[in-house]
């Protein structure tokens, strides 16, 4: 008997251990920490050669003569476009504008062939480069969207995650807010994990790659997003309200509420009841060879026009920001309110 109480001890003490290390005893452990940061420190610069420091910005021969050349993202391209366009002909000047992704625009002002970029997400620690300064146009709300037969209406960040996750399979594991059991499907879990090295967007859902579900259906286009969460009545994909308006020939989707809060209302977003967004930002340049009067005058000009955007745009300004709490280091959101 004493043979057999000694084998056991042992036994008993590393199955506690196993359950401990891999979160049997959960109400001793934290919850886990899946939001990843929304924001990097804007005193971080990246380090570049001097050579590099001293480049002029330089255009592109396809610019010709032009005054002022932008890169804007697919977000901001067909926001900004028109209200760039009407800025060129009262000011008599000539602006390029180019349409192209967060990737696309980065590159350009790595190169310094562009006087202001655009993005839709914060920037990371390699954008911020010697001499660029980011100017915050605003936030929107990144809507968690699903197929319109689909019954359910609402459910918790945490629920969101698990789904993201793999955690939760089937939509008959959760519930409408008027207690109507979901579906009795599949969840088909749709991704777009672009910009991965950059803070907020997707990340404040689930903060790596990795932490997707081994079932995540990507996707390399905002398009395809809308159309394959439109096709499949067991999906679920995330984009932002302004997307399934321009690309609503792709198909229907609806949006869900998380913890009862709306994408579409300002002031859950502003207050992060709404807990995922988007941030959007203009860059400009400042030193000699770099610097265009030009940029900084047409940054100052939409910076004040955002609140003038569409609706279906969905934009809150960073004016508005500014009121209600959230940080800035100048023109620059860094920061969630308290």
């Amino acid at each position: 008997m004493r043979i057999t109480r000694c084998r056991m001890i042992p036994i008993f003490f590393l199955a506690a251990l196993l359950l401990f290390l891999t979160g049997g005893f959960a109400e001793n452990n934290p919850p886990r920490n899946l939001k990843g940061p929304p924001f990097t420190d804007p005193s971080e610069t990246q380090a570049m050669p001097e050579n590099w420091i001293k480049q002029p910005v330089k255009y592109d021969p396809s610019a010709g003569n032009a005054d002022l050349v932008l890169s804007l993202d697919q977000h901001l391209y067909p926001a900004l476009l028109p209200m760039i366009q009407k800025y060129a002909k009262e000011h008599g000047l000539k602006i390029v504008v180019n349409e192209g992704t967060c990737g696309i625009t980065s590159g350009m002002v790595e190169r310094k062939t562009v006087d202001i970029g655009g993005f839709c997400c914060p920037p990371g620690k390699t954008d911020r480069l010697p001499g660029l300064q980011f100017h915050t146009i605003g936030i929107d709300a990144l809507e968690l969207l699903v197929h319109p037969d689909n019954r359910l209406d609402n459910i918790t960040i945490g629920q969101a995650r698990q789904i993201f996750m793999g955690e939760i399979h089937r939509w008959s594991e959760l519930k409408s807010s008027k207690g109507e059991k979901g579906m009795d499907m599949p969840i088909q879990v749709i991704g777009r994990l672009h910009c991965k090295l950059r803070p907020g967007h997707w990340r404040l859902l689930l903060d790596k790659e990795d932490l997707f579900a081994t079932g995540l259906q990507e996707v390399g286009a905002i398009p395809d997003m809308i159309s394959q969460v439109a096709l499949n009545p067991g999906a679920i994909g995330y984009e932002v309200l302004w997307n399934t308006v321009r690309y609503k020939d792709k198909g229907r989707v609806k949006a869900l509420l998380i913890d009862g809060y709306s994408p579409e209302n300002a002031e859950h977003l502003i207050s992060l009841r709404y807990p995922l967004y988007r941030v959007y930002n203009l860059t400009t340049w400042e030193g000699k060879g770099v610097e265009n009067p030009h940029a900084k005058k047409l940054v100052a000009f939409l910076l004040q026009h955002t609140k003038d955007l569409p609706k279906e745009h969905n934009i809150i300004p960073a004016s508005l920001l500014k009121k209600t709490g959230w940080k800035f280091s100048g023109d620059e959101v860094t920061g969630e309110p308290k």
